[in-house]
């Protein structure tokens, strides 16, 4: 063999060594390939988080308390039979303050709305709360609510139209647009009324006018147009004694779990049915829902029951057997419901009434006022599993104060009248003021305030 065809051969089989582990190196990665996971295309939606720039905090009052009947030759004829005293604040200092017109009162001045306007694209917490004393022959009590925040859909659980109930239901309109309004009674039978409340203007309705035969309805209110707020002031007369006011704040919607707190119970002579009621309404499917009572102070349950609700049926079932003192009570339901508690001190002359509304819950900063009244007092309840510390700061410069709530737990304190407060929380809780004292009730869930924008997320 030369010393050319030695190399050729060497050349060759070091072509074919080669070729073979190539061969060899590719079935491997292909195998290798088959097992691996192959790579995905993915495309993340572009997103932003976005705060809208904040409008002019806004709320509405309910101004003068309405009387019926005064006229013997127009029993439906509304009077005004007080106007209430008002207490409003704002971390940006006092709301500007703007009359309403109330024509079926025969006046040109009605409730106020109060603004907060924006500064330097931020909107100040505002708050108010009204409330009177009266006692007339036909109408006797103690009454306050806050200014509330006006909606396009919200619902009024309480009243009545047994005899010697005189409620009303008062809508008002703060816009500049006039406001159709439908109200939807919900009771033994359904039935509907549509009115018109004009641009910034209050109209009252006699609740036996639109719910004749319902001892214990509830009314939803529907406005197309523009927002309006939605209160009913209930009153009672027990023979010939007027037995109690009161004004009660519609909520805005079902929900599946509600938080009365700022409950209380109170001695009675006799049967105490009638002393402590919930009222609940399941819209659109029947469900049960499950109540549960716990003393302030205390973290167990002095009471628990469930209420099988039928749809589009009003229930009230009594919370008889409670002793004196402070509650929260809870509704949990397996579908939307709404709900309020109607407590009372007695019966007959020198006694009142109140309707609790639940208090929803409080992350943030807000800001309540507490109006002229007997023994203000905030309530504050901790449903969650984590301990929370609130602090209370009043508006105009007094000493803050801190209060802890253990986990489940309901804690009270003392606050003053006719001031506004802030309030931080470090965990969510539900709040309410209550005035206390004897033939004067009144229940005031703490609300969010107006003007909080939060950020939402823009998917362009």
């Amino acid at each position: 063999m030369t010393g050319t065809r030695a190399f050729r051969v060497a050349a060759t089989g070091a072509r074919l060594v080669t070729g073979v582990v190539v061969a060899a190196a590719c079935v491997v990665g292909v195998a290798t390939a088959i097992h691996a996971p192959w790579p995905a295309v993915r495309h993340e939606p572009a997103q932003v988080d976005v705060t809208p720039l904040p409008g002019d905090s806004v709320l509405v009052c309910n101004g003068d308390l309405r009387a019926l009947g005064r006229d013997a030759a127009a029993p439906l004829e509304m009077r005004a039979a007080g106007t209430p005293s008002l207490t409003a604040g704002g971390t940006s200092g006092p709301p500007a303050a703007m009359q309403l017109a109330a024509p079926d009162l025969g006046q040109d001045s009605g409730p106020q709305v109060l603004t907060g306007a924006v500064e330097e694209r931020s909107a100040p917490l505002i708050a108010g709360a009204e409330s009177i004393a009266v006692a007339a022959d036909d109408l006797a009590g103690y009454a306050a609510l806050p200014c509330g925040v006006p909606r396009l859909d919200s619902w009024l659980v309480g009243g009545s139209v047994a005899t010697g109930a005189q409620d009303i239901v008062t809508l008002t309109n703060a816009a500049e647009v006039p406001a159709t309004v439908t109200l939807t009674i919900y009771g033994a039978t359904r039935s509907t009324t549509t009115t018109v409340v004009p641009a910034r203007t209050q109209i009252g309705l006699p609740l036996s006018a639109v719910a004749a035969g319902e001892e214990a309805p509830v009314v939803k209110v529907a406005a197309v147009g523009a927002p309006v707020r939605a209160v009913l002031q209930s009153s009672l007369v027990r023979v010939l004694d007027p037995a109690g006011v009161d004004l009660q704040d519609a909520v805005a919607g079902a929900q599946q779990n509600l938080v009365f707190t700022g409950v209380q119970a109170f001695a009675a002579d006799g049967d105490d049915a009638e002393m402590t009621v919930l009222r609940l309404l399941s819209p659109g499917a029947g469900t049960t829902a499950t109540v549960r009572v716990q003393r302030e102070g205390s973290s167990s349950t002095v009471d628990e029951f469930t209420v099988p609700l039928d749809a589009d049926v009003p229930a009230q079932v009594s919370l008889s057997g409670l002793e004196p003192g402070r509650y929260t009570v809870e509704v949990d339901a397996e579908a939307p419901v709404v709900a309020a508690i109607r407590e009372q001190d007695g019966f007959g002359l020198d006694s009142d009434f109140a309707w609790a509304t639940p208090a929803p819950e409080i992350q943030d900063e807000v800001v309540f006022a507490v109006p002229s009244g007997p023994a203000p007092r905030l309530q504050i309840a901790n449903t969650s599993d984590q301990d929370a510390t609130v602090t209370l700061e009043p508006l105009d410069g007094g000493e803050p104060q801190e209060v802890s709530i253990a986990a489940g737990e309901t804690r009270g304190v003392e606050v003053e009248a006719r001031t506004t407060y802030r309030m931080r929380t470090t965990g969510a809780v539900h709040a309410a003021v209550t005035l206390t004292a004897p033939g004067r009730l009144a229940v005031l869930p703490v609300q969010a305030s107006p003007g909080v924008e939060r950020s939402i997320t823009v998917y362009p």
